[in-house]
Parts: C-alpha cells; structure tokens; sequence
C-alpha cells in the first residue's frame, strides 16, 4: 500500500513537473528517480519481471534528465 501511494505521488509530480516550462521541469527528473525503489520493490515483491525491465528503462531516462538539468548545466 505505501509503495502504490508514494509510486502515485511521485509519478503524478514528476510528470507534471517535466511538462511545465519555467525552471521548476528540472525538479520533475528528481521526483521520478525518488519514485523508482517503490517501483522496483513492487516489481520484485509481485514478480513482475517485464515491469522490473521498464522500470530500469525508467530509471535511466530519469538520471539523463539529472544529468542534463542537474549536473550538465549551462
């Protein structure tokens, strides 16, 4: 249960803060990487093996995006 509300929190935010244009986009890549154990423990707790590929798919996509808005700035 605790995972599928921070899963819920964390997804919704980061996508929603990936989708605006001021400076406050560079916050959503943080938001889905802090999402990712949830989604990962899910995975491995339900055995969802197909799910735990994406997830890591995820989870690369998401530390591009700190990379490039964190890290690789300017």
């Amino acid at each position: 249960m605790l995972s599928q509300i921070a899963i819920m929190i964390f997804g919704a935010s980061a996508i929603w803060f990936v989708s605006r244009k001021e400076q406050w986009k560079r916050w959503g890549y943080i938001l889905g990487m802090l999402g990712q154990p949830f989604w990962i423990w899910t995975t491995i707790q339900n055995e969802q093996w197909g799910i735990l590929i994406m997830t890591m798919v995820y989870a690369y996509s998401w530390a591009q995006g700190i990379y490039y808005y964190w890290i690789k700035r300017g």
